[in-house]
């Protein structure tokens, strides 16, 4: 018969352990209370400096990547006692952070217990902590989905049609809020080649906009690849080609704006040197992010191009309207006054009809000028005064029945204000039709001078329209002079008529000429 070994009693804990359990019940009880990451580590700090008289405490919370501290807090700390102790805090055997207790408050050495009783709370800390940082990646994800809807929103809500970089400005707004970055920078591939800097989001006015970054750089070449560039020190990490870019920036994250195999731009989002560098999850949020901002910067494009093509739809509408039952219209009324101008009537009457003859021709001017602007696709840039000058000519050529001809002296787009442009314009139309419907005459010619001189000194442009016509008739009506007279005069200038350039001076030149700007005059 053999006998069984004596069972050992469990062991039981020390006496001064168990006095302290309802204190270290409470402790773990209160570090549990808080979802929020940051004040949760200082409750666990407050706590074990409590629990354990320790003078000094602080928590290291290690990152995704378990390389280095995310987090690091402290409750009495001096950096040169940092280090006297430290205890691993796990969640689920892995190591989560460390807690450092140093200096007994009485200046004893920390005993046993203390050691154990601050295991028991760094592993209700571990457990604090791991739902902490739950909720955080909740919030987080919650936040960047809002910034995506944000962006949707704003990109498709409309605005100007013509304006690409307002959009870009948006999606660089919310990408630096969301990654808490010091600034949002969106760049788009460049007519040479390479990423060109179209916007910027930062607190200080930046002089990086237009700058270009060429496709022989690595990271410019990635980019362009559709792959994301991560660094943690841009100012060390990043090629020369790219350093005017990453010389003030630490942690950088670089994403490629590509939608449906279609590369956009890029979205880079750096911080400040020396700044906490992106999580793994805030890496894969981010280029969640930059793919949504893509595609809603497509659809948006898209949206814009719907309603371009709907107006020049209506454009083209009306100007087929205007010009295939308006002035036909005009043309028959004009044919059916003529007809009765020719008729045996009074000399009053003639005179009547011949004058609304005329203000017909002048109309359908007019309708074929606005013809011309609604063929003109609504994003393409303001005309010049040349062009507009030449459209003038063009039109006229078809009643005259030739061409006039044109010159232009010095800069007439850039000197010439927009004040003195539009008058002048209506200045040369009102001489074109006067030479077509009184002149006869089988030559014109249009001179546009932009470096003439007021007998004031005052800069000036001078209009020429000069023919070989037959001059302007004794008793003729001048309604057409008198209104060139006022236009020239309500600006500063002046208007006159002196001999054309037709055989021995005949015919009638017009000068009309009124300061480059008034407003400066």
């Amino acid at each position: 018969m053999t006998s069984e070994p004596p069972t050992e009693p469990p062991t039981e804990p020390p006496v001064e352990f168990s006095a302290g359990v309802p204190r270290l019940l409470e402790a773990m009880r209160s570090i549990g209370t808080d979802l929020e990451l940051r004040s949760t580590l200082d409750r666990i700090c407050a706590t074990a400096a409590e629990l354990s008289g320790a003078r000094y405490t602080a928590i290291g919370v290690m990152d995704e990547a378990g390389d280095d501290y995310s987090e690091f807090v402290t409750y009495g700390v001096a950096e040169d006692l940092m280090e006297r102790i430290g205890v691993p805090i796990r969640v689920q055997g892995r190591i989560f952070g460390h807690l450092y207790l140093a200096d007994r408050r009485d200046g004893a050495e920390f005993s046993g217990q203390d050691l154990h009783m601050t295991r028991v709370l760094a592993t209700a800390a571990g457990m604090a902590i791991g739902n902490a940082r739950l909720y955080e990646a909740a919030r987080q994800r919650e936040r960047w989905i809002d910034g995506s809807v944000a962006v949707t929103t704003a990109l498709l809500s409309g605005g100007d049609a013509g304006d690409t970089a307002d959009p870009l400005s948006v999606v660089a707004e919310q990408a630096r809020r969301l990654a808490g970055a010091d600034a949002g920078i969106v760049l788009v591939p460049a007519e040479g080649g390479g990423l060109e800097i179209v916007a910027v989001c930062a607190d200080t006015p930046s002089s990086r906009l237009g700058v270009v970054f060429p496709a022989t750089s690595p990271v410019v070449a990635a980019l362009l690849d559709g792959e994301s560039v991560f660094m943690d020190d841009a100012a060390t990490e990043s090629p020369s080609s790219s350093s005017d870019l990453a010389d003030s920036y630490g942690p950088l994250m670089l994403l490629p704006l590509e939608s449906g195999g279609r590369l956009l731009g890029a979205l880079a989002t750096p911080r400040a040197r020396g700044a906490r560098r992106f999580t793994e999850t805030e890496r894969i949020l981010a280029a969640q992010f930059a793919s949504q901002a893509a595609l809603a910067l497509v659809m948006a494009e898209a949206q814009r191009d719907r309603e371009r093509l709907a107006v020049l739809e209506d454009r083209d509408r009306i100007a087929r309207d205007l010009h295939d039952v308006v002035i036909q219209r005009l043309f028959a009324t004009g044919m059916m006054l003529e007809g009765g101008r020719a008729r045996g009537v009074a000399a009053e009457v003639r005179t009547g009809i011949g004058r609304a003859i005329d203000e017909l021709d002048v109309t359908i001017q007019e309708i074929r000028t606005a013809i011309f602007a609604l063929q003109q696709a609504p994003t393409e840039e303001p005309s010049g005064l040349r062009t507009r000058v030449l459209r003038e000519i063009k039109m006229a050529a078809v009643p005259l029945g030739f061409v006039p001809g044109s010159r232009f002296v010095g800069a007439v787009d850039s000197a010439v204000g927009e004040l003195t442009e539009k008058n002048l314009i209506a200045a040369l139309r009102e001489a074109l039709s006067n030479a077509f419907r009184h002149a006869h005459a089988s030559r014109i010619d249009v001179v546009v001078d932009a470096t003439a001189t007021l007998p004031d000194g005052t800069d000036a442009v001078r209009l020429s329209v000069a023919d070989d016509g037959v001059g302007v008739p004794e008793g003729g009506r001048r309604s057409g002079l008198r209104n060139l007279s006022r236009r020239a005069e309500a600006l500063g200038g002046s208007s006159r008529v002196e001999g054309g350039i037709g055989a021995a001076g005949g015919g009638t030149t017009v000068v009309w000429q009124a300061p480059l700007d008034p407003e400066l005059s």
